[in-house]
């Protein structure tokens, strides 16, 4: 079970330039919503697309609770690859503090964009990041993001919630907004230590709740990201390695 969500309804055109209204001010004619995915409606709609299950699950107390006391640890783990003053693109809403302490840490003369595809999450991260002039969340599929050329894309733990095929499409779209010399950085699950006292209560979790999370388990982040050449990659892994880290920086 998580607290990030995001993707597309037709990965046949997850490289379409369709751009969607991301405020509230005058425009001569009202965009269509992106549309929810169908295995966000089957998997998750209890969790993401229900408003009243999302104001009792967006709290730090029950982030601390899904990762095991490790929050703080893996949203410092994401921050040393985000410098303050930078154009920051998060792929999607994510519950608890996250995306405040990430406002915090590129500060004002930084711009932080949210995507996400269902409007609970948008209109809920946006009530959160009202004080944040620099910090704007987009109703959009990140699957059909617009030109990018940022710093730094954060992808936290949103790959584990996405079926193979998306995750390919995910990691392609993300990899391609991000300019010469930025980053991705991907944090979320990994396979852990076969002897990790954990391992067997979170794989029955998996089984139960998050049905795509082991597509993580069995394939490398960079795989979903065709190994593109354009990028360098490395890998961490944390907490007898049920988390990771990856980033894939774009060379020069």
């Amino acid at each position: 079970m998580h607290y990030s969500e995001s993707a597309g309804a037709n990965l046949e055109s997850f490289r379409d330039t369709e751009k969607h209204p991301t405020r509230s001010s005058p425009a001569p004619a009202r965009t269509r919503s992106p549309v929810i995915p169908d295995y966000l409606q089957r998997t998750y709609r209890w969790a993401y697309l229900d408003a009243r299950n999302a104001k009792y699950l967006d709290h730090e107390l029950v982030v601390k609770t899904i990762l095991w006391r490790q929050h703080r640890r893996l949203e410092q783990v994401a921050f040393t690859e985000i410098e303050p003053g930078q154009h920051v693109l998060q792929s999607a809403c994510v519950y608890g503090n996250f995306s405040l302490a990430l406002a915090e840490h590129i500060g004002p003369e930084g711009k932080l964009e949210i995507v996400d595809v269902a409007e609970v999450q948008v209109r809920n991260c946006r009530e959160k990041l009202a004080g944040y002039k620099h910090a704007i969340v987009r109703h959009e599929d990140v699957l059909h993001l617009r030109d990018e050329a940022v710093d730094t894309v954060c992808c936290y733990f949103l790959m584990h919630e996405l079926p193979d095929d998306y995750k390919r499409g995910v990691a392609a779209t993300l990899l391609n907004s991000v300019r010469p010399g930025g980053k991705v950085v991907f944090v979320d699950y990994h396979k852990p230590h076969w002897a990790h006292p954990l391992k067997i209560v979170t794989s029955l979790i998996f089984d139960t709740l998050e049905p795509y999370a082991k597509g993580l388990w069995r394939k490398e982040i960079a795989a979903f990201g065709a190994n593109d050449d354009r990028f360098e990659w490395r890998k961490e892994t944390y907490f007898g390695g049920l988390y990771q880290k990856v980033v894939a920086t774009h060379r020069e």
